[in-house]
């Protein structure tokens, strides 16, 4: 099972920067992606940074050239550099891992607890 703790959260003035973290444990064999979704209140669940395990990066287009994602392989992280933040970018975070436990399991989709970020006008 992995496990996946988030930090980095919290109320922000609109313009400004906060920087999540996640990192995954538990019995990890391989990760193929991890990013970040966020769910705001009456909302659906989107997506809004991914990184995969070559590298390769996706953003939506609301959070493209704000949102930075990045990944530390060694400490099984991936962090989300948020700048000019929006109170439109309100909402709950969830740290995303795509791993298998071992090289014979399949992979599974992994999520974290959630944290609140707040952007006020």
């Amino acid at each position: 099972q992995v496990q996946l703790v988030e930090s980095g959260g919290g109320l922000v003035q609109a313009g400004g920067s906060l920087k999540l973290s996640c990192a995954a444990s538990g019995i990890i064999f391989s990760i193929k992606a991890m990013g970040w979704y966020r769910q705001a209140p009456g909302e659906q669940r989107e997506l809004v940074a991914l990184i995969t395990s070559g590298d390769n990066t996706n953003y939506p287009d609301s959070v493209k050239g704000r949102f930075t994602i990045s990944r530390d392989t060694a400490k099984n992280a991936v962090y989300l550099q948020m700048n000019s933040l929006k109170p439109e970018d309100t909402a709950v975070y969830y740290c995303y891992c795509n791993a298998r436990p071992s090289v014979l399991s399949r992979f599974n989709d992994y999520w974290g607890q959630g944290t609140q970020v707040t952007v006020s006008s």
